[in-house]
C-alpha cells in the first residue's frame, strides 16, 4: 500500500529544556532546576517525527549551520520514513532554551535563531512537491517562495499559524496561501469570530487548539466541533503538544474519518506527546492510536 506523503519545509532546531519545579517570580533570584536536557525542537521537526511514525513518508526541509548542534538535529530526526533535505548556512543551527513550569507553561527564549536565507536551493523541494499529499510550510520568512510552489502543483496547503493574534501582517502572506488553517488561541480571545471569517474567506477548515481547554474546529457547512483534552495523560513535557495535534489530525483525515473523529485522533496524539520529554512518544503508531479512538467512542 502506497504511504501518504507530507511535505514540511522549514521548522528546525536543538533545545535545551529546563524543567522548573514553579514558575519564576519577578526581579532577581536564584532557582533550582528540576531536570535540563536537549531534545530536537521546532514545529517542522514536531510534525515530522509524529508523522513519520504514523505511517506517513515525510519529505522534511530545514536550513542547519556546520556545527555540532546541526549533527544533533540529524541524528534526532533519523527515521525510515523521513527524507531530510538539508540547506547549509553559514549562520549557528537554530537553537532555543525553554523554561517549563509544572503546569506545562512555557518561555522559549531564542538564543540562536533561525537562519534566513534570501534564495535557497529549492529543486528537492519542488520534486517532493510535486508527489506529496500535503504540503505542511512552517511560517518562516525564507519558506514564503513555496507557499507558491504548492499553487503551482495544486497541492493543499495546510498553514499553522501557531500564537497568530489575527492581525500581525507577518502572517498575511501564509494565511493568503493556506487551505486548511491551525492556530493557537493564546493571542486571539475571539477565536469564534477569527474562525468564522477564514470560513466566510474560502478556507476549507479551521483548527483552533486551547491548551488544557482542548481544541475546536470549524468546517465550510459553518458547523463547530468541540473537543476536550483526554486527561489520562499525565503531563511531562508539553512541548510540541500542538504539532502532535496537527499531526494525529491529519492522520485520520487521510484515512477519510468525520472531523469529530480526527479531532479525538489529534488529542490522542497530542496526550502521548506530554507524556515523553521528546516532541513524540517513542510508543506512538497508528494502531495505537485506531485502539485508542475505539476506546474513547466504547467509553
Amino acid at each position: 500500500m502506497k504511504k501518504n506523503h507530507v511535505l514540511i519545509v522549514g521548522g528546525t532546531s536543538l533545545d535545551t529544556i529546563i524543567q522548573l519545579y514553579s514558575p519564576l517570580k519577578q526581579g532577581p533570584q536564584t532557582t533550582w532546576a528540576k531536570s535540563c536536557y536537549k531534545a530536537v525542537g521546532g514545529t517542522g521537526a514536531g510534525k515530522a517525527l509524529n508523522l513519520s511514525r504514523l505511517g506517513f513518508e515525510v519529505s522534511l526541509h530545514t536550513c542547519l549551520g556546520n556545527d555540532a548542534e546541526a549533527q544533533a538535529v540529524i541524528d534526532g530526526l533519523t527515521h525510515g520514513n523521513i527524507q531530510l533535505l538539508i540547506e547549509r548556512g553559514s549562520q549557528p543551527t537554530e537553537q532555543h532554551t525553554n523554561l517549563m513550569t509544572p503546569e506545562g507553561d512555557r518561555t522559549s527564549i531564542y538564543t540562536h535563531p533561525p537562519e534566513n536565507p534570501k534564495e535557497f536551493d529549492m529543486s528537492g523541494v519542488e520534486e517532493a512537491m510535486k508527489r506529496t499529499d500535503i504540503a505542511a510550510i512552517s511560517i518562516l520568512d525564507y519558506t514564503r517562495p513555496t507557499l507558491a510552489l504548492a499553487k503551482q502543483y495544486d497541492k493543499p496547503l495546510w498553514i499553522d499559524l501557531h500564537d497568530y493574534d489575527g492581525k500581525n501582517p507577518y502572517h498575511q502572506e501564509f494565511l493568503d496561501a493556506a487551505d486548511v488553517v491551525f492556530l493557537s488561541s493564546d493571542k486571539l480571545p475571539d477565536y469564534r469570530s477569527f474562525m468564522q471569517q477564514q470560513i466566510d474567506d474560502g478556507k476549507l477548515l479551521v483548527v483552533c487548539t486551547h491548551g488544557k481547554q482542548g481544541a475546536t474546529a470549524l468546517d465550510v457547512t459553518g458547523k463547530f466541533y468541540e473537543q476536550a483534552i483526554i486527561e489520562d495523560y499525565a503531563l511531562l513535557d508539553s512541548n510540541g503538544a500542538g504539532d502532535a495535534f496537527f499531526s494525529g489530525y491529519l492522520y485520520a483525515h487521510m484515512q477519510e474519518k468525520s472531523i469529530s473523529e480526527c479531532m479525538l485522533a489529534g488529542a490522542i496524539v497530542a496526550g502521548m506527546c506530554i507524556e515523553s520529554p521528546l516532541l513524540f512518544n517513542e510508543s506512538l503508531q497508528g494502531e495505537f492510536v485506531d485502539n485508542a479512538m475505539q476506546a474513547v467512542v466504547r467509553g
